[in-house]
């Protein structure tokens, strides 16, 4: 198995082999290579929780107008068993009254 060097046993390595401004060199390549995948992961998580807010917002828009909808659903169905309530009430006395009347 291949194991990839780390950022340490390279620079040792290059100290070994070409001396201290080697070393140098490679450490500062490696803090580099470090620090530009520690920016890239974060950017990219970034764009990866922006995105999931924006998918966010759309769910809760939809659920909202879906809950705006049955609630005006709701109250149409309410005013038309009211009316129906009433137009009972009204028949029903009008029954009783012209039973009384006879």
């Amino acid at each position: 198995m291949t194991e990839t060097p780390t950022l340490l046993d390279t620079v040792s390595q290059a100290f070994r082999d070409h001396g201290l401004t080697a070393a140098i060199t490679a450490l500062m390549g490696g803090s580099l290579a470090v620090a530009a995948t520690v920016t890239r992961k974060a950017f990219t998580n970034e764009a990866m929780l922006e995105r999931l807010e924006h998918e966010l917002a759309a769910e809760r828009e939809r659920y909202d107008n879906q809950r705006a909808e049955d609630r005006r659903a709701d109250a149409a169905r309410l005013e038309r068993i009211e009316t129906d309530v009433r137009a009972m009430r009204d028949l029903m006395f009008e029954a009783f009254q012209r039973s009384r009347a006879d």
